[in-house]
């Protein structure tokens, strides 16, 4: 079971939140560290999420065309 953690963008859908997570990557050529950010559709039963907060995901079945992912806490 794969878990991220990020920073929810956006809470305008009904029991669903988009969550951003930063990770870093490599350029081959020049050896620079540059920040990618992810953005996952995760399920919030509760709606209980709000914009900015920092919460943790964990990988689920699919619930709906994009969500694949499911809030399992506020930090």
């Amino acid at each position: 079971m794969r878990t991220k953690k990020g920073v929810v963008t956006s809470t305008k859908m009904d029991k669903t939140v988009v969550v951003s997570v930063h990770t870093y990557k490599n350029d081959a050529k020049y050896k620079k560290r540059f920040r990618v950010t992810s953005k996952f559709y995760a399920h919030d039963e509760a709606n209980s999420c709000n914009e900015g907060d920092i919460v943790t995901i964990k990988e689920t079945r699919p619930t709906s065309k994009l969500k694949r992912w499911e809030v399992i806490e506020k930090n």
